[in-house]
């Protein structure tokens, strides 16, 4: 449903807003990057006017450059936002490169960094550089392939998607660019009636499902991750039929009379970007985090403690308020999650290339939980999570040499159940005589002369 601000309200945010900037401006941000505080991370003390968003704004920043958050601590004291984070890199060493540390005090001592953000609706959004199509809906065995085929038939190139299924439900965030513009052969499509055919076919494609969401006009794409939450949570993959959730992971929710705050508590397997997921639920509730603490327990645990209100400054005040806390923070702990065999194509871009592989899947019984897909600099590097229908991991099996010829790209095969590798990536290697990645391959020959791959 849309919503139109009527010329006193628009006039009171603009007031509102006003005053918020002044505010800024006599408290900027304050950033400290201490390597000494500690003997094993990298400590990050953040100090800064509070709003509802703030904290997600920081930890955004933190996630997007893929750091690991060993502990952290945030408070507000009135309006004023002050939180400690402890930081390594995925190796577990601290944060020493000067340009890493350089952006992330330049980016957080930024002003418009702690703007409120502007919610997105679900549909196209062009730019300069690139159109940006979303996606939400019922999800089902081959869906991505089908929408990259009415992609590559409409001559749009992928330039990045990403793509999270839960609880049955799929939303995807697709960048794609102009393949028809030529002979400069990129930037956004511009064609207004191109852009509602383009949608008009998606919506079609996606109508076939009951429960899936025509497309609708948006406003400006930020942030793909960001946005995948609240395109989750708005398609509401929580709550009724929705799955268990890992036996590991726990959400408490409670009320602390005594201080008028909700005291939230989530214990879960701990993985990167955990406190940026579970942060964005938060805010999308609408509520506001005031004290926390976040820190790994033993083994591969993570502990998360928030005291919460709702921003119109009351606590959690019923039974069925507090289970949809639950739900949905479960939700945001599971959604990321793709347990099962972790496939990372890299080969130099072309036309169809993402049309052509997920056709690959399709047909040979594979579903895909979730995708990452970049191209950069004439190179694509596409990462897929994959399955049988049911949720099984894909079973491996020997199949025949495949040749040099076949074409230019490298297969790196992850979290392969069946192969007792360690954890670790396993390039496939040309001249072997099988390799494991099974039936993936092995029935669609005619994948021979497509010119995708060529193994090292």
């Amino acid at each position: 449903m849309r919503v139109s601000v009527s010329p006193p309200a628009m006039a009171l945010a603009d007031d509102h807003d006003e005053y918020a900037k002044l505010v800024r401006g006599m408290n900027p941000p304050r950033v400290v990057i201490d390597n000494e505080a500690s003997d094993d991370a990298t400590v990050v003390r953040v100090d800064s006017v509070n709003s509802h968003g703030t904290l997600l704004a920081v930890v955004q920043v933190i996630a997007d450059l893929n750091l690991v958050i060993r502990k952290a601590y945030f408070s507000c004291d009135g309006n004023w936002f002050m939180d400690v984070f402890n930081v390594t890199d995925r190796d577990g060493n601290k944060v020493l490169d000067e340009p890493t540390i350089s952006y992330i005090q330049t980016t957080l001592e930024a002003e418009d960094r702690y703007y409120p953000e502007v919610r997105n609706t679900v549909g196209i959004v062009p730019s300069e550089e690139y159109t940006s199509i979303e996606l939400t809906g019922t999800d089902r065995p081959g869906l991505l392939s089908e929408v990259c085929a009415v992609l590559a038939g409409m001559q749009c190139a992928v330039r990045s998607a990403e793509l999270w299924t839960h609880n049955t439900r799929v939303a995807a965030v697709v960048q794609v660019t102009d393949a028809a513009n030529t002979p400069s052969g990129g930037g956004a499509i511009e064609d207004d009636a191109r852009i509602a055919d383009i949608s008009q076919r998606l919506g079609n494609l996606l109508r076939g499902q009951s429960g899936v969401r025509a497309a609708e006009a948006a406003e400006s794409l930020t942030h793909k991750e960001r946005r995948l939450h609240q395109m989750m949570f708005e398609d509401r993959d929580y709550g009724v039929g929705a799955a268990r959730p890992d036996p590991r992971t726990e959400v408490s929710v409670t009320h602390c009379a005594d201080r008028g705050y909700t005291v939230v508590v989530v214990r879960c397997r701990d993985r990167p970007k955990l406190l940026f997921d579970t942060v964005c639920t938060i805010t999308d509730m609408q509520y506001v985090v005031h004290h926390g603490t976040v820190s790994t327990e033993h083994g591969d645990g993570a502990y998360q403690e928030y005291y919460i209100r709702h921003v119109d400054g009351h606590p959690v005040s019923s039974e069925a308020e507090r289970r949809r806390v639950v739900e949905c923070l479960e939700a945001a702990v599971e959604r990321r999650t793709a347990d099962g065999l972790q496939l990372e194509v890299r080969t130099d871009d072309r036309a169809g290339l993402l049309s052509d592989i997920t056709r690959i899947f399709r047909e040979n019984g594979l579903t895909i939980r979730r995708a990452e897909i970049s191209s950069e600099g004439g190179e694509a590097v596409d990462t897929f999570y994959l399955s049988d229908p049911q949720g099984h991991p894909v079973e491996p099996k020997t199949i025949e040499v495949i040749r040099a010829q076949i074409g230019e790209a490298t297969l790196r095969v992850k979290n392969n159940p069946f192969v007792d590798d360690g954890g670790s990536a396993s390039d496939v290697a040309a001249g072997s005589t099988a390799f494991i990645f099974g039936n993936l391959f092995k029935f669609y020959r005619p994948f021979q002369n497509l010119g995708l791959i060529k193994l090292y």
